[in-house]
């Protein structure tokens, strides 16, 4: 009832919430796009997405097709292995930002693990720019980071937005400095957060500085301060907070793929987990509870 390649689509869509990335990523025209998505939506009966001049959002049924996409998709790729016989083997060593560390990562890492238990993975959990460095020296074949600005490499999983953190009783002064809770260089979120504070004339101090996200989320749970944190990455405990606090809109995020420069089983592998990633890429942006 439902083709493969129109829920692979639906699946970037729904993840990047652009038909035009959407397209960007599949290499496919938007007309094409839009198509499989109209074909989807036939076959379904209702509407997948919400379309109006502000964006694209999923209805609630859309909401409902992503676990039936991965479902199906999931199901065919193990079938496919299975009956062409290939079995991927070697190291395959994979670099993820901090800002996974309390998603459902884990859930796509483990589906890996089952479909390809030959491959020796090797985790690296890192700060992003860290990432980007690693990669660049030729020390890691695949990662999921953010990238620095909308025109940078990498292959789109999604775009969130870049939002203020922090304790539901947190309440900020006005007149005193900004506390702030970061990662350390060379940290992206901590970068952002301090060149929008310098442009709008806001003093600000360093409450706390941690490598680990859940040091920094401990501390915001205490109240120290808040976070420059991504909208759907939002840790349970914490809110963003409103705009009478008086903080600067903080702009968009990317979060995608990069490659290394490896080629043979190591590319294979790490083609195999991209692919693993772009299809439960929607479950990154959904928090542990």
């Amino acid at each position: 009832m439902f083709e493969p390649v129109q829920l692979r689509t639906f699946l970037a869509v729904a993840q990047t919430l652009s038909f035009t990335q959407a397209a960007h990523r599949l290499g496919l025209r938007q007309s094409t796009v839009s198509q499989h998505v109209r074909r989807l939506e036939e076959a379904a009966g209702c509407r997948l997405f919400a379309r109006d001049t502000h964006g694209v959002d999923l209805t609630e049924d859309g909401e409902a097709m992503l676990g039936f996409a991965r479902t199906i998709l999931e199901a065919n790729e193990r079938a496919a292995g299975f009956f062409t016989g290939t079995r991927l083997r070697g190291r395959l060593r994979f670099g993820v930002s901090e800002d996974f560390v309390l998603t459902r990562l884990p859930e796509i890492l483990a589906g890996f693990r089952r479909e390809h238990p030959e491959v020796d993975l090797e985790l690296t959990v890192e700060l992003s720019g860290n990432l980007h460095q690693l990669l660049d020296a030729g020390r890691l074949d695949l990662c999921l980071a953010k990238r620095y600005g909308p025109d940078g490499p990498g292959q789109l999983v999604w775009r969130d937005k870049l939002v203020w953190i922090g304790s539901e009783r947190l309440r900020l002064d006005p007149d005193r400095p900004v506390p702030l809770i970061a990662f350390p260089p060379p940290g992206i979120t901590r970068a952002r957060a301090l060149d929008v504070l310098e442009r709008h004339g806001r003093a600000w101090r360093v409450a706390c500085t941690s490598a680990s996200l859940s040091g920094l989320v401990a501390a915001a749970r205490a109240g120290l301060g808040v976070m420059a944190h991504a909208q759907g990455l939002v840790p349970a405990g914490l809110v963003r907070l409103p705009a009478r606090s008086g903080l600067p809109e903080l702009g968009g995020v990317d979060f995608v793929l990069l490659h290394g420069r490896r080629h043979g089983v190591a590319q294979e592998a790490a083609d195999a987990l991209a692919d693993a990633i772009l299809g439960g890429g929607d479950r990154l942006h959904r928090p542990l509870p």
